[in-house]
Order: C-alpha cells, then sequence, then structure tokens
C-alpha cells in the first residue's frame, strides 16, 4: 500500500502543477482486509514492527485526505491481470472492467 501511495501523491502533485488540483480523496482499492486493519488501527503489535513506518505514511495521507482506501473483492481486483495467471473467464471479467476491447474482434 505505501508504493501505491507514494504514486498517488506523486501524480496528485503533478496534476495540481498542471492546474488540475484534486479536491477529493484519491480512491484506494485493497484486497487486504489485514493491510487496511493496520493502515487505520494505530496500535502496532510485534508482528507488524517492520511496517511501522510505512504505516505511519499511509495513515498521514489517509488523514490529511489525501487518499481513502476501500475494501474490495479479490476476484473484483482489476490489479491482478497484471500480476497473477488468470483463467479465460477472469481474465476476459477483468479485461471488461478494465475497459479493454479487442479491436480485431467482429461486430
Amino acid at each position: 500500500m505505501a508504493s501505491t501511495v507514494i504514486e498517488i501523491i506523486w501524480l496528485r502533485h503533478l496534476l495540481m502543477e498542471l492546474g488540475v488540483p484534486q479536491l477529493s480523496a484519491t480512491p484506494l482499492l485493497c484486497d487486504s482486509q489485514a493491510a487496511l486493519h493496520i493502515a487505520a488501527n494505530p496500535v502496532f503489535h510485534e508482528r507488524t514492527k517492520h511496517v511501522e513506518m510505512d504505516c505511519y505514511f499511509v495513515r498521514e495521507c489517509v488523514i490529511s485526505g489525501e487518499v481513502a482506501p476501500h475494501n474490495i473483492a479479490t476476484v473484483d481486483q482489476p490489479a491482478d491481470i497484471f500480476t497473477k495467471a488468470l483463467g479465460t473467464d477472469q481474465f476476459h471479467f477483468l479485461l471488461s472492467k478494465l475497459g479493454i476491447r479487442d479491436l480485431h474482434a467482429s461486430a
């Protein structure tokens, strides 16, 4: 989540410099309940010490209103098309969610 938030912040600043300020928080879709709870919960446990700095950064961005993390079901996660081997049905489902069409398909 932290690396994605860094990219979101960079894009928000770029858009601001181009004269397109973002007035609302950028939605961040995450299929990991654990990551969402860690980002929202200021209490750290022994198992999360290695991600403590990342959590503070993500939490600061959430509190400042730059990023709004939301839960998404794993089967609906569009990022999976870039990171996982998928079956044909799931692959075509995610392609349609991304708005990608086959230019060579018959109309």
